[in-house]
């Protein structure tokens, strides 16, 4: 091996060492995420608000910042987390069934998170909503 190789495959081999892992850890999912709540913190929804008209008929839903809002009807309002625990696609909210299913493989939370059918073997967190005039407030 001459001189000129031994440099070459030192300077690949160190550049794959550095950016393979930050490549890496971009792709991982951490709690950093923009769209993962911050726990102590509040979320604002306000009624009036066109991009929340969903929330303004019972059974309606929106997804906001990772959390996933119901209009439960009597006006009740529930919060999840919005990501399914099983595999992370967002779940959707049933008026009918008072639950809250994942569309991808089936499972269906409680409103209040817990799991009613798997195959997620993980509760969903649920969140504080209250309700003050035209403006829902989110405990996360």
């Amino acid at each position: 091996m001459t001189r000129r190789d031994l440099i070459q495959k030192v300077l690949v081999g160190g550049t794959t060492l550095i950016v393979v892992p930050s490549l890496l850890s971009q792709c991982s999912k951490d709690n950093n995420d923009p769209g993962t709540p911050n726990p102590g913190k509040t979320l604002t929804i306000d009624l009036t608000n066109t991009n929340y008209n969903a929330l303004n008929a019972p059974g309606g839903s929106v997804v906001v910042q990772g959390i996933i809002v119901a209009n439960a009807g009597n006006n009740i309002f529930l919060a999840l987390d919005s990501v399914c625990t099983h595999q992370g696609c967002t779940i959707t909210y049933n008026l009918a069934s008072n639950n809250f299913p994942c569309p991808c493989h089936g499972s269906v939370f409680s409103s209040n998170g817990s799991i009613v059918n798997g195959p997620a073997t993980t509760a969903l967190d649920s969140h504080l909503v209250t309700k003050s005039g035209n403006i829902l407030t989110v405990t996360l």
